[in-house]
C-alpha cells in the first residue's frame, strides 16, 4: 500500500494521565506564591525581633526566619503540612486535639444536611416542573432565600431551634441543608427539561402518563444534570456545616478549631483546619464524580 493510502495515524485522547502535569504545574505555582507570601508578610515582625537583639540578618537567615515562626501572619507550606500530620497521624482520631475527631463532627452534619437538601432540592424542581403555577410563585423565593448572608441566618436558626430544645447535630444540618438545596433545585429543573420537544411529542403519541413521561424520559434525562448540581451542593452544605459551628461556640468540628486557633492567635491551626477542610470537600466531590460516572455507565449514558 503506497504511503498516500495508509491510514493516518488514530489520536487518542489524553485523558487523566494527559492532566496529571498541568495540574501539577498549577500546584507547584500555587506553593511557589504562598512561600513568597509567607516571606513577605512576615518578613516585618522578623526584621523587629532581630532589630531588638541589635542583628543584621542575611538573606538566608531571614527566609528561614519567616518561614519557622511560632505565630506567623501567614505560616509556610510545611508548617501547615507539619501540623496537619502531628493532628492526624500523631494524635488518637478520639482526641480533641485530631483533626480526624473534628473532621467526621463536621463530616456528620455535613452529610445529613446534603441529604435532607438533595431530597428537598429534587422534590422542588418536580413540583416546579410540573406545576405551572409554582415556577411564577415559588421559584423565585428560592433564588431570593440565598440572597441572605448566611453568616446573618445562622445564628437565628441556632437561636430558634435551641429555644425548642433542638441541639446538636440537626442545627448545624439545616444550615447545611440551607446552602445545598438550591443548586440542586435549579440543576434538576434544568434536567426535567432537558428532553426534546420531539421526545416529549412521542410520548404522547404512545398514551404515555405524566408519571411514565417523568420516570422514563425526564428523570433519566436529568441525572447528568442532577450529579453536576450536586456536586456543588455536597461543597456547599460542608461550608454551611462548618459556618454554623462558628455562632454556636462548638467545641468539636473544623469550625471549632478555627474559632480556637483565632482566640489564641495560632494560626497554624487555623491554616491547618481549613486545609483540611479542603481536603474534605475534595474528597466529597470526587465521590460524588465516582457516583456520577457509575451510573451513567450502567445506564448506557455517554459522558
Amino acid at each position: 500500500m503506497s504511503a498516500s493510502l495508509a491510514a493516518p495515524p488514530v489520536r487518542r485522547p489524553r485523558g487523566r494521565e494527559g492532566a496529571f502535569v498541568p495540574v501539577l504545574a498549577v500546584v507547584l505555582a500555587l506553593v511557589a506564591v504562598w512561600y513568597a507570601g509567607a516571606y513577605v508578610l512576615n518578613r516585618p515582625q522578623v526584621m523587629d525581633a532581630f532589630a531588638r537583639q541589635k542583628v543584621e540578618p542575611d538573606f538566608e537567615s531571614l527566609v528561614a526566619a519567616t518561614w519557622s515562626m511560632e505565630r506567623p501572619v501567614l505560616p509556610a507550606p510545611h508548617q501547615v503540612a507539619a501540623e496537619l500530620w502531628k493532628t492526624t497521624v500523631e494524635q488518637r482520631i478520639t482526641s480533641k486535639r485530631s483533626l480526624v475527631f473534628h473532621g467526621w463532627i463536621t463530616l456528620s452534619s455535613t452529610l445529613v444536611g446534603f441529604a435532607i437538601g438533595t431530597a428537598l432540592g429534587i422534590l422542588l424542581a418536580v413540583a416546579v416542573v410540573h406545576v405551572k403555577s409554582l415556577e411564577k410563585s415559588l421559584m423565585p423565593w428560592i433564588v431570593a432565600s440565598q440572597t441572605i448572608p448566611i453568616l446573618a441566618i445562622a445564628p437565628m436558626v441556632v437561636v430558634v431551634l435551641n429555644a425548642v430544645n433542638i441541639t446538636g447535630l440537626l442545627p448545624k444540618a439545616v444550615i447545611s441543608t440551607y446552602l445545598s438545596f438550591f443548586p440542586v433545585t435549579v440543576g434538576m429543573v434544568k434536567g426535567l427539561r432537558s428532553p426534546e420537544i420531539l421526545h416529549l411529542d412521542l410520548m404522547r403519541t404512545f398514551s404515555a402518563s405524566a408519571w411514565q413521561t417523568f420516570w422514563k424520559l425526564r428523570l433519566p434525562g436529568s441525572v447528568p444534570f442532577l450529579f453536576t448540581s450536586m456536586k456543588v451542593g455536597v461543597a456547599a452544605s460542608l461550608v454551611g456545616a462548618i459556618v454554623a459551628e462558628l455562632p454556636t461556640g462548638a467545641v468539636s468540628g473544623l469550625g471549632a478549631r478555627l474559632l480556637s486557633g483565632s482566640y489564641y492567635g495560632q494560626t497554624v491551626q487555623i491554616w491547618a483546619a481549613l486545609v483540611a477542610a479542603s481536603l474534605l470537600a475534595a474528597a466529597l466531590v470526587t465521590i460524588v464524580g465516582a457516583i456520577d460516572r457509575l451510573v451513567v455507565r450502567r445506564m448506557g449514558m455517554a459522558r
